[in-house]
C-alpha cells in the first residue's frame, strides 16, 4: 500500500507562485508515474501534469510554460512549481501515483487564486 501526503496549497493573488509537494510512503519503491490533477468547483477532475519514473513529463495545455513538475525518486516525492497563477487555476489539487495494477490518490490540497 502507498500513502500520498500533499502540502503547499493556499490562497494567492493573480500572478503569484505556489509550490506543491507530495510525499509517498509505504511501498513507494515501485511507483511509475506521479503527478497532479485538479478539480475546480462543478467540474471533473483533470490532469495538470505528470512525470514518469524516467523523467518524461506531460502537461495540460493551459499550464504549459507556467507550471513545472519534478520528482525526487530517492525521496519518493513529486513537486509542482506553479508560476503566474490565474483565477482559473483555482481548485483542489490531488497528488497521483501509480504502479502496475494500482493507482493511488492523496487527500487533496486547496489552491485559491484571487483576481
Amino acid at each position: 500500500q502507498v500513502q500520498l501526503m500533499e502540502s503547499g496549497g493556499g490562497l494567492v493573488q493573480t500572478g503569484e507562485s505556489l509550490r506543491l509537494s507530495c510525499a509517498a510512503s509505504g511501498s513507494a519503491f515501485s511507483l511509475r508515474n506521479m503527478g497532479w490533477y485538479r478539480q475546480a468547483p462543478g467540474k471533473q477532475r483533470e490532469l495538470v501534469a505528470r512525470i514518469s519514473s524516467g523523467g518524461t513529463t506531460n502537461y495540460a495545455d493551459d499550464v504549459k510554460g507556467r507550471f513545472t513538475i519534478s520528482r525526487d525518486n530517492a525521496e519518493y516525492t513529486v513537486y509542482l512549481q506553479m508560476n503566474s497563477l490565474k483565477p482559473e487555476d483555482t481548485g483542489v489539487y490531488y497528488c497521483y501515483a501509480d504502479r502496475l495494477g494500482a493507482n493511488y490518490w492523496g487527500q487533496g490540497t486547496q489552491v485559491t487564486v484571487s483576481s
